[in-house]
């Protein structure tokens, strides 16, 4: 129980401590603090990701909006890989339990841009081809189930999977879900026209032919400088130019 009366006690006596008394006080608070640090210590470990909480417990804990919920958690994953006394490359994470808070946030927040981001631009960056492909199959994942808002991380994975990978058929079969799937007049026209590229590098240079010459007969190509562009591009594949 809180006693008033040895507070105000204790209060008064601090008040009549003389200025001698205060700096006796800082020396040793100074003296306290340079002993810890110079103490060895043990070396810091890294703390695991643990399994993030079901969609049911956040809901509660938020109160039923989940927005704000999922906001923390992006923080929380974000801050994972710099612990007390440790910074940890990704390239070091868990990717599967990395994946799963990803897939916790986007059903807290599917239009959330974090997690996708975070996905194709951090961890798909990480000097490891096998945690690379498993983040670029859950980008490809995910972008199934809203191509249209989900467009730039999968063109990002398809920049990743040639570029950094050297897969050029990964890299196509992105670009060819991004050209089938992400339908959107809001969707650019050149993460349309990746597959094209990408068939060209290939040298499967009739394959492109095909695909450019229905992209420019179908009429979605509105603007003057970009269909004189294809035109030009068409004209060099089919005279054999990749």
């Amino acid at each position: 129980m809180f006693d008033r009366a040895r507070h105000w006690r204790d209060e008064r006596a601090l008040a009549r401590v003389p200025g001698a008394g205060w700096l006796v006080l800082a020396l040793a608070l100074v003296a306290q603090i340079a002993f810890s640090t110079c103490t060895p210590r043990s070396a810091p470990s890294a703390a695991e990701l643990a399994p993030p909480p079901s969609v049911a417990t956040v809901t509660v804990a938020s109160l039923g909006d989940p927005l704000p919920a999922a906001k923390i958690m992006n923080l929380l994953l974000q801050a994972h890989d710099n612990q007390p006394g440790l910074s940890i490359p990704f390239a070091k994470l868990d990717f599967l339990m990395v994946m799963r808070w990803l897939d916790r946030i986007i059903e807290l927040d599917p239009r959330g841009p974090y997690p996708l981001l975070a996905a194709s631009r951090l961890y798909a960056e990480v000097p490891d081809p096998a945690r690379q492909r498993l983040m670029l199959d859950f980008v490809q994942r995910q972008f199934r189930a809203d191509p249209d808002h989900r467009w730039a991380a999968l063109a990002h994975a398809a920049y990743i999977a040639r570029h950094r990978l050297k897969d050029l058929a990964l890299a196509r079969e992105y670009a060819h879900s991004l050209r089938l799937y992400a339908t959107s007049p809001a969707v650019p026209a050149w993460a349309r026209q990746m597959e094209i590229l990408l068939l060209a590098d290939m040298n499967e240079l009739a394959s492109a032919r095909v695909l450019l010459g229905a992209l420019l007969e179908s009429g979605q190509v509105t603007d003057a400088a970009e269909f004189r562009f294809l035109a030009w591009r068409l004209n060099q594949i089919s005279e054999g130019k990749p």
